[in-house]
């Protein structure tokens, strides 16, 4: 199944509740949580206390995509009985086995994101340990950018390897999603749709998820 996780990143953030509670009555999947430092990307967003004060307000899993330095630091502060996924960047990481272990052992799904420039080569030695990739189809940083269209066949090149070697790890694409282009990222082999602005900058955000479920309902 194709799922969609609108990011919170673009919501109205004096009524985050309202705006989370319209996706998900729209048919959204997930909450994609996008944590930023101010280090590893140029913008600071938010950390693990916004998160929980969605807990008990939505019953949409969270899931958290850490764009972040260190992240082993900071991994238990965003496991809670809602987190299904907590990804991590291939680029932060000194050690990216030993973190994605770090994940597995609280229970949550592991993943890993792979910025635009970055070769799929790099999960040569990890792909089989993860549950999750992450392709960035805009530099992070910032919500609203233009996506980038080279990652199309990344992620073509990403569901070949999946199928070739049989394995099931899920493929997320996050950035410059909008309903112009949800059908041909689907159908270039990504599972899960992150949208940010294109869902929650529209002027009715519930109909807007409807809207996207739909279309990737049709792949």
């Amino acid at each position: 199944m194709i799922q969609l996780a609108p990011s919170i990143l673009s919501a109205d953030f004096s009524k985050l509740a309202e705006d989370v509670k319209q996706i998900e009555t729209g048919g959204a999947h997930l909450i994609h949580v996008d944590v930023m430092d101010g280090h590893f990307v140029p913008n600071i967003s938010f950390g693990a206390t916004v998160m929980k004060s969605l807990q008990g307000k939505t019953q949409l899993p969270f899931d958290v995509h850490l764009m972040i330095e260190n992240p082993d630091q900071y991994l238990e502060d965003f496991v809670t009985d809602q987190t299904e996924y907590i990804t991590v960047h291939q680029e932060a990481c000194t050690h990216l086995h030993r973190t994605i272990q770090h994940i597995k052992q609280t229970g949550v799904k592991a993943g890993v994101s792979l910025n635009p420039a970055t070769s799929l080569d790099a999960l040569d030695y990890i792909i089989e340990d993860v549950d999750m990739v992450l392709l960035m189809s805009v530099n992070p940083g910032f919500g609203g950018q233009s996506f980038i269209p080279q990652i199309m066949e990344k992620a073509r090149e990403l569901a070949e390897i999946k199928r070739a070697e049989g394995l099931d790890f899920r493929i997320e694409i996050d950035g410059g999603v909008k309903l112009d282009n949800v059908i041909e990222v689907v159908n270039a082999g990504v599972e899960i749709v992150v949208a940010g602005s294109a869902v929650f900058k529209a002027d009715n955000i519930e109909e807007r998820t409807r809207e996207f479920i739909k279309l990737i309902g049709e792949v």
